[in-house]
């Protein structure tokens, strides 16, 4: 069950911290203030997914095996 819950939190963090960047970068670009060449969903939004993703997973609580 510790495994269900540390993989339910990762999920969740990445689907909320995409969300997040992708919003963040909507406003970026509607303001011009980012780079021309930085859209949404690219690489830079899915790795912080994927790094809040592997944080959430490692600080989740997980079965300790004898």
């Amino acid at each position: 069950m510790p495994e269900f819950v540390a993989s339910l939190l990762a999920a969740a963090a990445f689907c909320l911290t995409l969300l997040a960047l992708n919003a963040l970068t909507r406003v970026l670009i509607q303001a011009h203030i980012g780079p021309s060449d930085l859209g949404e969903t690219g690489l830079l939004q899915v790795g912080g997914a994927l790094v809040a993703a592997r944080v959430a997973y490692r600080r989740a609580p997980h079965r300790e095996l004898p």
